[in-house]
């Protein structure tokens, strides 16, 4: 197919210079191998292409068919070729992104701007999910890149740590518990919890790390959003089961309060992850060390 299609270039400028010297001038190559050439691809397809006078060469009926079809799929090559340098070059492209709202909103914001505004050109995508959608979605090549909390199949990811968060237990300050007191996992446990719903990463780690010291959470009420989890907890309906970096502006605003306890859930790592073994694209290279450089500092 590579030699046919260096035929139908030779092909393609002969029929419009209408001259066979012109011709083998523009392309750098011999008259010889362009009347070869056209000979050869004359022969391929068995049809007559050019009819010859003593002014040159014009194309036959049938040459003029094949040459609409010729000129337009070079130009389109040319333009895919075009269109790829461009997006080496970071002028034009495409960015797909994976993460949740979460941390779309408390930890990529600032990293989205500053590439929009150093690469103008490319569009940002983000796919919102939770980590195992994201993940999933990155295996099929939907997005470029995911910032996930885990993966049971980390072998098909590279991962870079970005931030560590920690879950925190919190209430309306009015609610009926005690904020000096240091409860205990059984305590906390039998206390009317709000938890995301089971299939939450999150949710699942805490299940874990409780049931690793024989205690089963029955929750109150599950929810399907971080932000439900706040809501619920500042109207009082009970104990929420928070992601503390994600609920500082609560804290701090006083609408929620932090019960203490005597445990600690161990902390998960947020990552930015891509197709091991995948080159990413030179706009996803870019976006990640945008991420990488400021994460290592």
């Amino acid at each position: 197919m590579a030699v046919k299609l260096e035929l139908y270039r030779v092909f393609k400028e002969v029929a419009e210079t209408g001259n066979i010297s012109v011709a083998a001038k523009n392309l750098f190559i011999s008259q010889s191998a362009v009347s070869q050439s056209i000979k050869q691809l004359e022969t391929s397809l068995q049809a007559r292409l050019f009819s010859r006078s003593p002014r040159g060469v014009r194309l036959t009926g049938e040459g003029q068919m094949l040459y609409d079809y010729v000129r337009t799929a070079l130009g389109l090559l040319q333009t895919g070729e075009d269109k790829l340098s461009q997006a080496q070059q970071l002028l034009v492209g495409t960015l797909v992104i994976g993460a949740s709202d979460t941390v779309t909103s408390w930890f990529l914001t600032p990293y989205l701007e500053q590439f929009h505004r150093q690469h103008p050109g490319i569009r940002l995508k983000i796919v919102s999910g939770r980590s195992a959608q994201v993940l999933s979605q990155l295996k099929a090549g939907s997005v470029d890149v995911a910032f996930a909390s885990s993966s049971t199949d980390i072998g098909a990811f590279d991962c870079l740590p970005c931030f560590e968060t920690h879950t925190a237990f919190v209430a309306s300050p009015h609610y009926d518990c005690d904020f000096d007191h240091e409860y205990t996992m059984e305590e906390l446990a039998a206390l009317p919890l709000i938890l995301l719903e089971r299939k939450a990463n999150s949710r699942l780690f805490l299940d874990q790390c409780l049931l690793k010291e024989g205690i089963t959470l029955s929750p109150e009420i599950e929810v399907s959003s971080r932000g439900l989890l706040v809501s619920m907890a500042r109207i009082g309906l009970g104990i929420a089961s928070v992601t503390h970096e994600y609920v500082q502006q609560s804290l701090q605003s006083g609408e929620i309060r932090q019960l203490k306890t005597n445990f600690k859930i161990p902390p998960r790592s947020v990552s930015m992850c891509t197709l091991r073994d995948v080159p990413p694209s030179a706009a996803c290279t870019r976006f990640m060390d945008v991420v990488a450089t400021s994460v290592n500092k």
